[in-house]
């Protein structure tokens, strides 16, 4: 990898996690120079303002779901057992979600006003995630509207339990949450 693409991805990962743990607005470009160890003066010559920065972050989370869900499907043939897996994976940064929150949602949430194309982009990691989820569930004989549905009431359970887990403090929330989203997904039955 080419040193300026090493500093350039070091700024994004910087900028993720401040936007995430202190919020868009409360996170200065000095802060993500500081975080990420790039003199300020150099940050211009990858970023030329903060919605770049936004941006850059969005695609990180739409990369980072793909590559899951492509890992997924490469790793388990089985429509059930892959659904079994998703949630597996979401699941294993569970700690950090009960701690900060879901870094997507906030995101989607926080980049709308400034960033608004930002905004759209990183709320295609939840389109991804309830694209694959709806496949499988069709892959195991449910009808498209039953899939697509069952598909959004898992995810709207994940997002849901890991907002109420962040504010009670409390990861008793978010696993017992996983478990309703596994069984909404594992058990879903034709209908």
């Amino acid at each position: 990898m080419k040193r300026g693409q090493h500093k350039r991805d070091a700024l994004t990962a910087s900028a993720a996690e401040l936007f995430w743990q202190k919020g868009y607005s409360a996170t200065s470009i000095a802060d993500i120079a500081a975080a990420s160890n790039v003199p300020l003066g150099n940050i211009y010559y990858y970023f030329r303002s903060k919605s770049d920065f936004a941006n850059a972050v969005s695609d990180v989370f739409v990369d980072e779901t793909q590559a899951m869900l492509t890992g997924i499907e490469t790793e388990e043939p089985d429509p059930r057992r892959r659904l079994a897996l998703l949630v597996v994976r979401l699941s294993r940064s569970m700690k950090s979600r009960v701690a900060y929150g879901c870094p997507i949602a906030l995101c989607v949430r926080d980049f709308r006003r400034d960033a608004p194309g930002a905004a759209e982009r990183a709320g295609e990691a939840f389109t991804l995630l309830i694209g694959f989820a709806a496949r499988e569930l069709g892959r195991t004989g449910l009808r498209p509207s039953i899939s697509l549905s069952t598909a959004r009431a898992a995810v709207a359970e994940w997002q849901g339990g890991m907002m109420l887990a962040h504010a009670l403090k409390d990861a008793t929330v978010l696993a017992e949450s996983f478990r309703r989203m596994e069984n909404t997904l594992v058990s879903a039955r034709k209908g």
